[in-house]
């Protein structure tokens, strides 16, 4: 089966969800700016959010850091396990439907992943939509702030994947070979930032939960053709929800100064039997 026209179903249900998702947040009045204007305005909104979560770690104090450590205990914890959870995972691929394994995968590309952030910010922004665009803007703020993170990332780790058969510890730093490129997973580190950014933005635990889930579909696919490790997968989930909600708190400040104030995010780290979550309280 063709997977485009199941993606295309995929994006334009995101966007009609979004459309019908309520907002009253509005700072600025845009029925007296013209569209340019508007473009100007949440470019800025954009660079500010991408300097935001990079220089986010210099203003890090103790609570900050003990999340950043509980972070690192738990991905030590998972690391014990990636040898065992590769094998059951990989085991699975044969009997998983060729159309979920195929979403997963495109889902996670930049070429897909970026035309569905782009298409729910042009829509906002012809529509002249507050809440769709600065949906719009956290999108591709939060995907440009994270896919340099993982193009840096992967150079610079060169953690052998699964498939090169050499172990969950071998490393080949600043390797051009795709083979060395495990860490962190691309496919879910866009695919999850994508779908966090989105069920934010509803209050309904179900359509939030749905949506989570379905970005959840690309890093298990990996998991499954053996491209990753569970450790590359976790940890770049945990880095999407950092950056995203990051770069939410900013853009909800820097738009809406009257409505939301300068707490911080509080992170938590729960794990549990064959458990690991991250929790930010508000």
């Amino acid at each position: 089966m063709n997977i485009i026209p199941v993606l295309r179903v995929f994006v334009f249900s995101l966007i009609f969800l979004l459309v019908l998702s309520k907002a009253e947040a509005q700072t600025i009045d845009q029925d007296s700016l013209t569209t340019w204007e508007l473009l100007a305005y949440d470019g800025k909104s954009v660079f500010g959010g991408f300097k935001h979560a990079y220089s986010r770690p210099l203003q890090w104090k103790k609570d900050d850091f003990l999340t950043a450590g509980a972070i690192v205990v738990g991905t030590g914890l998972l690391y014990t396990f990636d040898e065992d959870s590769s094998a059951w995972f990989r085991d699975q691929e044969a009997h998983v439907p060729g159309l979920i394994k195929d979403a997963g995968y495109y889902f996670g590309k930049p070429l897909y992943n970026y035309g569905l952030s782009g298409g729910v910010y042009a829509l906002g922004l012809f529509s002249k939509n507050e809440k769709i665009r600065k949906t719009g803007v956290l999108l591709i703020s939060s995907g440009a702030t994270v896919g340099l993170l993982q193009t840096l990332s992967k150079t610079i780790v060169g953690r052998a994947r699964p498939i090169a058969n050499e172990g969950k510890g071998s490393f080949e730093p600043f390797s051009k070979e795709a083979v060395y490129h495990s860490f962190p997973s691309g496919h879910t580190i866009l695919s999850f930032t994508t779908a966090y950014a989105i069920g934010k933005q509803f209050d309904n635990p179900w359509v939030k939960g749905g949506i989570y889930t379905l970005g959840l579909v690309s890093p298990v696919s990996r998991l499954w053709s053996g491209a990753h490790w569970l450790t590359d997968v976790a940890l770049s989930v945990a880095m999407s929800v950092v950056v995203v909600d990051s770069i939410d708190k900013y853009l909800n400040r820097e738009r809406y100064p009257d409505q939301f104030s300068k707490d911080k995010i509080n992170w938590s780290l729960h794990m549990g039997p064959g458990s690991v979550g991250l929790r930010g309280s508000f």
